[in-house]
């Protein structure tokens, strides 16, 4: 098997080649630069508990010890609090459900600590090879694969079966495959100090507007990380002055002595200036080629987070580049990659373009809605923490991978099809609990029994009751790998509901009881082949086995057979 050539060695494209390496696929990284990270603490990642999942997968346990997961969320407007928020570090079904505020904790973590981590993963894999000091000069397609010529110690050519340019904003993969990259420039610029001290609002984040104090500027956002480290963004003027080391000693002495009273002792360690742009590649892929990350769409004004954005392309992109690779994919499969990420980019992008005017313009909604500035402040809170059109999880309602519609057969859960699946504690096949985030990107489908009361028993006594062996005997015959797993509740579901889950966590369909042909259908839908092939010799034996069965008989005498 050739590997598949990631251009770029950031957060999203080693991401990418353990993702990939967890699938059982060779990956090659090409980095023009040396291999080393500078640390730059004012230079962050917000990750919302999904790509923070993905991230503690792949193995980078230092983004979970070195960030911070806020406990709280407090929006103000002059001298007044608007909004103040308790957030869920997670959530457990069934169990005590959704913290009130309706968010959960995002975890903020310097970025270079993120990138170290994943780079000493990736080291450490021996499906990985980092290539340092490659920068990539021509790239050449066949039907078979993808040639790359770099220029660095050796001018050498590499071989791939796909090649994935995670190379950034000026991503050289982009313009090799004539691809364009429209969009707005200059959208918002921040100024940003990040600083040890101590505020009134421990681990708690800070959105504060219109600042009471003498030019104190239209809005400052503080966010904690460990050690008593702040990052403190100012909102600018998008073209406005250069902002001079002095200008910026007055800005953090102002809002601290806002905040507390008088300027409390700190310690600068990093200080910065940066603009946000907002861009979108008009196509995804060319050919064996893709783009992830920055290289395919640039976000983050109003709290957006384009990290968080490109490790979700990764988390979609890998398992389809592993079923090609494994299984012969169909070209839907691999084109669903653009049609389902760009159309939930695109969608982010709109909703924040729609929004700045409202939101920066000082007028507005405020003329049509009463107490538009809470509303304005909840807009704001959806895009740093993660709801709403500017934050919510994707949903890829109009995916080519979307299961067949199959009437009576399907079950109305909480989750609607398209959308990630809840993180529920699932029984593995070898017994162990855990949680059902941990069971994805393993390069098959997850098959999501919903059984209540089978936490109490022994699994060789469940796994050969009722519809267990029909259901683990339909998902052997699928026409893609699966794992059977059972959970005591899902949100929405009755008992015996049958999840058909995506190796990135997005529901493919849910039926009421065992469905043997309408689950093949779906299975097969998820792949990218025809939705549903009668001609199929496991099709034809999942429909002549299947009953109207749909429900798990469990022995009355429960005293016999507990653990």
């Amino acid at each position: 098997m050739d590997p598949v050539i990631v251009v770029g060695a950031g957060p999203v494209g080693l991401a990418l080649a353990l993702s990939l390496a967890a699938q059982h696929v060779p990956s090659v990284v090409l980095d023009e630069g040396d291999g080393t990270v500078e640390p730059r603490t004012a230079r962050t990642v917000v990750l919302r508990p999904d790509t923070a999942a993905l991230v503690e997968r792949l193995g980078c346990v230092d983004a979970r010890d070195e960030g911070a997961h806020w406990s709280g969320w407090r929006s103000m407007r002059r001298k007044q609090i608007v909004t103040e928020l308790t957030l869920g570090d997670d959530v457990e079904f069934p169990g005590d459900g959704f913290p009130d505020s309706g968010y959960l904790s995002p975890l903020h973590v310097p970025q270079h600590t993120l990138t170290r981590g994943l780079y000493d993963a990736a080291t450490a894999h021996p499906l990985v090879e980092l290539v340092t000091k490659a920068r990539v000069d021509t790239i050449e397609q066949d039907g078979k694969g993808v040639t790359v010529h770099t220029r660095g110690p050796g001018y050498l050519y590499w071989r791939g079966s796909y090649l994935v340019g995670c190379d950034g904003a000026r991503s050289t993969i982009r313009k090799l495959c004539g691809i364009r990259f429209a969009g707005r420039t200059a959208v918002e610029r921040h100024a940003v100090a990040a600083l040890r001290t101590e505020l009134p609002w421990p681990e708690t984040a800070v959105m504060h507007r219109q600042l009471p104090w003498r030019g104190g500027g239209p809005e400052v956002t503080a966010r904690p990380l460990p050690g008593g480290v702040w990052r403190l963004d100012w909102l600018l003027p998008p073209r406005g002055d250069l902002v001079t080391p002095d200008a910026l000693i007055t800005r953090i002495r102002d809002t601290l002595a806002g905040w507390c009273g008088e300027t409390p002792p700190y310690e600068l360690i990093d200080t910065g200036v940066y603009t946000l742009h907002h861009r979108l590649a008009q196509r995804w892929r060319e050919g064996r080629s893709f783009l992830a990350g920055d290289a395919a769409h640039l976000l983050g004004a109003l709290g957006t987070q384009g990290v968080d954005e490109g490790l979700r392309d990764v988390e979609n992109l890998a398992w389809k580049l592993a079923h090609a690779l494994h299984h012969d994919a169909s070209d839907i499969l691999l084109d669903s990659y653009e049609q389902e990420r760009r159309t939930a980019v695109a969608a982010r992008l709109r909703a924040a373009d729609q929004a700045l005017p409202i939101l920066r313009g000082g007028g507005g909604l405020r003329a049509v809605l009463p107490g538009a500035a809470r509303s304005h402040d909840g807009m704001l809170a959806d895009g740093h923490l993660g709801g709403g059109a500017l934050g919510a999880l994707p949903v890829y309602r109009h995916s080519p991978l979307a299961a067949p519609p199959r009437g009576d057969a399907d079950a109305s859960v909480a989750t609607e099809p398209g959308a990630p699946v809840e993180d529920v504690r699932v029984t593995a096949p070898d017994g162990t609990a855990v949680q059902l985030r941990d069971r994805l990107g393993q390069a098959h489908l997850l098959v999501v029994l919903v059984a209540p009361g089978t936490g109490v028993w022994d699994r060789r006594h469940w796994m050969t009751a009722g519809v267990m062996p029909r259901l683990a005997t339909a998902v052997t015959a699928l026409p893609v790998p699966a794992e059977l797993l059972v959970a005591e509740g899902y949100p929405g579901a009755t008992a015996h509901t049958v999840l058909l889950v995506r190796p990135d966590g997005h529901l493919v369909a849910a039926f009421d009881g065992v469905r043997p042909a309408e689950l093949y259908a779906a299975a097969d839908a998820a792949r990218g082949g025809a939705p549903e092939d009668p001609e199929a010799p496991e099709a034809q034996e999942a429909q002549a086995s299947q009953e109207d069965v749909s429900v798990v008989t469990v022995p009355t005498d429960r005293t016999a057979d507990i653990n």
